[in-house]
């Protein structure tokens, strides 16, 4: 079975020749680039000191590339746009250090600035003259967004400053689309994951727009977060806007890339904490819901692709709403949160909605257990979730930096032992 025909019965709900494997199709279930650089060394696919490529420069996410892919058994490849969260191009590749002496390989415009306490500065569109977007504390392996809120007068308030991110997509980037998805697709066997972005609603790690060099609107995040109720019809225009902007961009997008896009990614604004939800079903269905429904409908009718939800947390509430807003995709399954214990929620909603994720535990068992128990996670999730089909196997959000490599070694090994039906 080619791995494309395994993730296309898997998201229909039937039981493919072993659970799917996922590393690196999203933004959201990938893997620092420290931690992909350590695990092809122990896996011997390069000789010490070869760089890795950071595709996602925010996440600081690695290049999972055609040998690891091969070695892991991997199913799954993405399909994106060319400009990253910065609104740079991943080209030009040079070579960048982290403070423990990883060696990758940056974008060209991937210009950093040192502060004088030796944090780190990243800048839209690499550009310089602009004020900074992202920063990296010294020692540290991510970037923060560097918030750029200018003083709100509500009199003033525009929705059209907070959609300047969101515009129609350009003939150069439907060509890229074009180009790539023939070459994904004739070239590999593998399904294929769109994130032709836009249809987020509310993601926080969006709002202050990094990529933007003089956002303007609403981009601090505790007053977004504030403004989904004290300027809710702000925000409800807002999202009016862009999801107008996004049926669109769909439309041009599936006449390029057509059925060859298994799944697309619509959304990873977050829902859930550790404990709870972060906001009630009730303001879910009022202000996310509708838009969720829109872009879902029309992917359904005019298209054979999967719909793809990220939420982080305890949303087993959400559930039942998630799946009457038409997703068919649920990640990161955060099992170790309040209410998502795995055998629950794949005999309430496992034949509702596909489990991607779900894998492993990147919070406490794959960066700080045993091997062993890594091994034993990995065999009871693939036990619980992979019956009768519906699951992706990815690990619960992107594997981080810091992860032991003997984990990594035998989160794949477990993985292999146990994916077989």
């Amino acid at each position: 079975m080619t791995s494309r025909e395994r993730v296309n019965l898997a998201l229909n709900h039937k039981q493919p020749d072993r659970v799917p494997l996922d590393l690196g199709a999203t933004s959201v279930s990938g893997m620092h680039v420290s931690s992909v650089y350590a695990l092809r060394q122990a896996l011997g696919l390069d000789e010490p000191g070869t760089p890795v490529k950071v595709v996602e420069p925010f996440q600081m996410l690695g290049e999972i590339k055609p040998d690891l892919m091969d070695a892991l058994g991997v199913d799954v490849v993405s399909l994106g746009l060319p400009k990253n969260m910065f609104g740079f191009e991943n080209k030009d590749w040079k070579p960048w250090t982290f403070w423990d002496g990883t060696p990758v390989l940056v974008p060209a415009d991937f210009n950093t600035e040192p502060e004088p306490n030796g944090d780190i500065l990243l800048y839209p569109e690499g550009d310089k003259s602009a004020p900074p977007s992202g920063r990296m504390p010294k020692g540290g392996f991510y970037f923060d967004a560097i918030v750029r809120q200018d003083p709100i007068d509500d009199d003033k308030l525009n929705p059209e400053d907070n959609i300047e991110e969101f515009k129609p997509i350009s003939d150069w980037e439907l060509e890229h689309l074009k180009a790539e998805v023939e070459r994904l697709y004739n070239e590999t066997d593998k399904a294929i994951v769109g994130s032709f972005g836009g249809t987020s609603f509310g993601d926080i790690a969006l709002v202050p727009a990094p990529q933007l060099k003089y956002p303007k609107g609403i981009r601090d995040i505790e007053e977004w977060y504030m403004s989904t109720v004290t300027r809710k019809e702000y925000v409800r225009e807002v999202f009016e806007r862009q999801c107008e902007i996004a049926l669109g961009n769909l439309a041009k997008v599936h006449k390029v890339v057509g059925d060859m896009v298994s799944a697309v990614f619509v959304t990873g604004t977050d829902f859930g904490m550790q404990t709870g939800p972060f906001i009630s079903p009730a303001a879910y269905r009022d202000l996310y819901q509708p838009f969720h429904r829109r872009i879902n409908d029309w992917v359904h009718t005019n298209t054979n692709w999967k719909t793809f939800i990220h939420s982080c947390g305890a949303i087993v509430d959400f559930l039942p709403d998630f799946i009457d807003a038409g997703f068919d995709i649920l990640n990161p399954v955060q099992c170790s949160a309040t209410g998502m214990d795995p055998q629950v929620l794949k005999d309430r909603f496992g034949d509702k909605i596909t489990f991607w994720g779900g894998g492993v535990d990147t919070q406490k068992t794959l960066p700080f257990g045993t091997p062993d128990e890594v091994r034993k996670e990995v065999a009871e999730r693939i036990r619980i979730f992979g019956k009768g089909g519906g699951f992706v196997f990815n690990s619960i959000h992107n594997i981080q930096a810091r992860t032991p490599v003997e984990n990594l070694v035998a989160l794949y090994e477990a993985f292999k032992e146990n994916a077989w039906y």
